[in-house]
């Protein structure tokens, strides 16, 4: 599994060889990940599956044991063939997950086209930021600390706002996320230039849950000031 794809030689090119091989099968794996994310995507769609139907605050902690069980699970194998069908497996349960959302926005007269925005942007934001973190010779891992901070408190305020209710609050919660996820991009990709971390199932893990929570937040965003009701 050490060699996924073996990408043309262009902005990597300053890069170790080591750092190469992780940056690009990091990009391989993430790709792939895709695919089972539309899947459980489309599944949760067509089964109009909602998690968060009953109560929100167990479903939400159902949700993150589930997600934190998977984590631990693809980090305990991330050595082995197994690791690669557990990260798989978790991005069909993200998928899944993100079908909610989903069914919300289309339910709006331009749900489609809300979608497509916070794909590109998702997208725009990702490539950008990642040929950023790639080329650039700034160390960036002095940043772990206080984005590690920013989460939980970003936790801490989506845990308040299931009880407060507070749209504003929301609105604010998904711009924060916004701009510490794509921080996150620039640092999950930094640390492979810079040796931090040398292997690719683990890095993928991260930089997955960075573009997850990026589009997520966007598409949170777009709905509330773009999105027209039927």
């Amino acid at each position: 599994m050490e060699n996924i794809q073996n990408f043309p030689r262009t902005a990597t090119q300053d890069i170790p060889l080591q750092q190469q091989r992780v940056l690009r099968n990091t990009y391989a794996l993430l790709a792939l990940s895709m695919v089972p994310t539309v899947l459980g995507a489309l599944a949760g769609i067509q089964l109009k599956f909602s998690l968060f139907a009953g109560s929100p605050l167990i479903s939400f902690l159902i949700f993150l044991g589930v997600a934190w069980a998977f984590m631990w699970g693809i980090e305990r194998n991330k050595n082995s063939g197994l690791g690669v069908a557990l990260l798989l497996g978790f991005t069909f349960f993200m998928g899944l997950m993100l079908s909610r959302i989903l069914q919300v926005t289309l339910g709006f007269a331009n749900g489609g086209t809300l979608i497509a925005m916070a794909a590109g942007g998702t997208g725009a934001i990702f490539f950008s930021l990642s040929a950023l973190a790639s080329t650039t010779k700034r160390d960036f891992s002095n940043l772990g600390k206080f984005l590690f901070a920013g989460v939980i408190l970003l936790l801490v305020a989506i845990l308040a706002n299931i009880f407060l209710q507070i749209p504003a609050l929301a609105l604010a919660i998904s711009a924060i996320a916004v701009v510490i996820f794509s921080a996150y991009i620039v640092y999950d990709i930094n640390r492979i230039v810079h040796g931090g971390e040398d292997n690719y199932i683990t890095a993928t893990l991260a930089v997955y849950l960075d573009v997850y929570n990026v589009f997520v937040s966007l598409l949170q965003l777009l709905m509330a000031f773009a999105g027209e009701r039927d």
